[in-house]
């Protein structure tokens, strides 16, 4: 679509809006519905323009009608203004970049349902061009500094990609080749790391870097090896990129090493002559070249063994190679996503906060062989969740930011002062009466101080006790957010206090904080987690007699751990979770974790024991939910049926629902719908006494 077009209809909205609507009363606010949840949309990924006048974005939307999700590119002015769609509805698109002119604009598509490849789209307008025509999917790419070639991230083609490349490229094929069914080659498997979620079994094919020659579209490979290359970075000058990778040896698969490396951006020899940056035994990350190309800035972690537990620190290294500066030592808060300011005079990056994600800046001073640290600020800060953020050549700040009552949007940050400048979910927040979430603080049974959200229900009146869910968080390194979150606005919706708890393990408190569950899971955390029960408790808010409690991934887990342990709730809800470790190793993700935590299990067979709540199945009295996805391979569906078999056996009340299809992170709408359906009827049924089954009415798929 021109864009004249689109700025002609967007006019013509503008003009008629005041007649359509102007006899419209304003409804009051209502509670939000389970179908809410599919008129949210997702925005993220702001990029600044090289003259900082637009901004692009990706608006994602699950749509139920159709079951599938799909991702638009937007443009927005800096200034503020009409959005304009890049990308037509029915075709998923993202990752878009502007080029270094700010004429162009790349983005990664999968139109026709083929492969993933790079697209371009003149920014006036126009159909975008089709850039690459690889087997396999690009899975990354970022441009060049002259704007001439772009670096890809691609994954070795498999076989099965290669034959049906040929095939398409094949003008004399058999017509219905590509449709001819042929058996499934078996998995053969050599790899210590041989499982991850949403890839599967894994081989030897590894993500390597390409340089691709816009003009002639010729293709160099520029990295290889039995490693994965991935965070591409190109120098200021374009003679050099950065990346990260495990390079360890003997073998790659027995650590969570990695670090940044430079190679030759004109590389014949696929890698085979490489500057090692960092040499720590940590893990280093997002490489980020400061503007006159001497330092590279980047992630670490300090301590090799603590894995996610080790606090993130934003580190400098000459680009030669040499002494890393860690940056952040003094903070003892993750830190990411380290980017130097386009004067070089300082690094920016994001902090985790005590429950929020914050903009932060280090002013630096560059010297030969120094780098001093000057005030540590904090640019975009507050009670907000900021997920990423682009900056342009003057300095100006866009960034994706939420909060506790609004979905993500788009802001700039200009002069000091930040502004919204997309308004994708005004007319839906307009509509609803949302739960006022408090951050609150409270002790544990050791004394320990513990802040969590707490979501009082819409009908709150003070003095009068509610149901109340105790909603665990995944991780277990990881945080509940100043951030908008469906799921406690619609339990908050139904009459439900809800409690989010950061207990010990949690991010934004500290290393020692996250560290105090090492090898000692269900303990001091659930000691947390129940605290916070109390607190609700004491603040008259929550009803003893009818408490419930539920999570997803480690969330899943402290469910499993806190219904062996207490008997105070009516009824749980354990998604993704796992209670029985010993059965996990070699079948889930995370064997590493597992080796360097608890150690081998054939070794320390009474470690592994000792925090595998399964032991302790049958002290369970409390009515319980299991769910998951057939194909997670982060925490396997195997957990919660164990767990349900269990409690079948003994004879309790028990359920087990398993989704099609789904990995860790569910993707199908109709699914995630279903998912919240069964959450309200099992804690309506068992928390609240309602005479309703259960679990949802069976609908058939003409609706009857």
């Amino acid at each position: 679509m021109k864009l004249a077009l689109r700025l002609a209809i967007f006019f013509a909205v503008l003009v008629l809006a005041p007649v359509l609507f102007a006899q419209q009363p304003a409804a009051s606010p209502r509670p939000i519905t389970i179908d809410d949840y599919f008129q949210i949309r997702a925005v993220h990924h702001p990029q600044l323009s090289p003259d900082a006048q637009w901004v692009l974005y990706t608006v994602s939307t699950a749509i139920l009608k159709d079951d599938k999700n799909e991702d638009r590119i937007w443009m927005v002015p800096a200034a503020g203004g009409d959005a304009l769609p890049l990308t037509a509805e029915g075709t998923s698109s993202s990752h878009a970049r502007w080029s270094p002119d700010g004429k162009f604009i790349a983005f990664l598509s999968a139109r026709g349902e083929g492969k993933t490849h790079v697209w371009l789209l003149n920014r006036l307008g126009g159909e975008a061009q089709h850039l690459t025509d690889t087997p396999q999917d690009v899975e990354d790419f970022a441009w060049s500094p002259n704007g001439r070639s772009l670096v890809l991230v691609l994954r070795d083609a498999s076989p099965e990609e290669l034959e049906a490349a040929k095939e398409t490229k094949d003008k004399d094929a058999e017509a219905g080749a590509n449709d001819k069914k042929k058996a499934a080659k078996p998995w053969v498997i050599d790899r210590l790391q041989f499982k991850l979620d949403e890839i599967g079994y894994l081989d030897h094919r590894r993500t390597h870097l390409y340089i691709f020659d816009l003009a002639s579209k010729r293709m160099t490979q520029v990295t290889s090896g039995d490693f994965d290359d991935s965070e591409p970075a190109w120098s200021p000058d374009g003679k050099s990129l950065a990346f990260t990778s495990n390079r360890s040896m003997p073998d790659p698969d027995l650590n969570y090493n990695s670090d940044i490396w430079v190679v030759a951006s004109g590389n014949t020899d696929k890698g085979a002559h490489l500057t090692h940056v960092t040499t720590s035994l940590g893990t280093e990350s997002a490489p980020f070249w400061s503007p006159d190309g001497k330092w590279i800035t980047y992630i670490t972690q300090l301590d090799p063994n603590l894995f996610d537990y080790a606090t993130k620190h934003i580190a400098v290294s000459p680009a030669t190679g040499g002494e890393a500066r860690v940056l952040t030592r003094f903070l003892d808060r993750n830190a990411t996503d380290p980017r130097f300011a386009p004067d070089g005079k300082s690094v920016y990056f994001i902090a985790d906060i005590d429950g929020t994600q914050q903009l932060c800046q280090l002013p630096t001073s560059l010297g030969e062989g120094s780098f001093q640290m000057g005030n540590f600020v904090c640019t975009i800060h507050d009670r907000l969740m900021l997920y990423s953020y682009s900056l342009s050549l003057d300095g100006q700040v866009a960034a994706d930011i939420a909060t506790v009552d609004r979905p993500d949007e788009i802001y700039t940050l200009r002069a000091g002062k930040l502004s919204r400048i997309t308004h994708t979910n005004d007319a839906l927040m307009s509509q609803l009466k949302l739960s006022q979430a408090e951050y609150v603080e409270f002790k544990s049974k050791d004394g320990t101080l513990v802040h969590g959200y707490l979501y009082k229900p819409l009908d709150y009146v003070h003095g009068k006790k509610y149901p109340t869910i105790l909603r665990p968080h995944g991780g277990p390194v990881w945080a509940y957010y100043a951030e908008f979150d469906h799921l406690p606005q619609l339990l908050a919706a139904n009459g439900y206090a809800v409690l989010f708890p950061n207990p010990r393990g949690s991010s934004g408190y500290g290393q020692d904080f996250a560290k105090a569950i090492w090898a000692d899971w269900g303990n001091k955390d659930f000691q947390d987690d129940m605290a916070m029960v109390d607190y609700g408790i004491e603040q008259g808010i929550a009803d003893p007699e009818k408490l419930g409690v539920g999570g997803w991934s480690y969330g899943g887990i402290s469910t499993d751990f806190i219904i062996t342990q207490t008997n105070r709730f009516k009824a749980a809800i354990s998604g993704a979770g796992s209670a029985l470790f010993i059965s996990q190793y070699g079948h889930d993700q995370y064997q590493k974790d597992y080796e360097i935590e608890l150690g081998h299990p054939w070794e320390n067979r009474a470690l592994w024991d000792k925090v595998s709540p399964f032991y302790k199945v049958a002290n369970i009295t409390t009515p319980a939910l299991f769910m998951g996805g057939d194909i997670d391979w982060n925490v396997p569906i195997l957990g919660g049926e164990q767990m349900y078999q269990a409690l079948r056996r003994l004879g309790r009340p028990t359920e087990l629902v398993v989704y099609p299809g789904e990995y860790h992170d569910f993707k199908t709408p109709s699914h995630i719908k279903d998912r919240l359906e069964r959450y309200l009827a099992w804690y309506g049924h068992y928390v609240k006494g309602d005479s309703t089954p259960p679990r949802p009415p069976v609908v058939s798929k003409s609706g009857e």
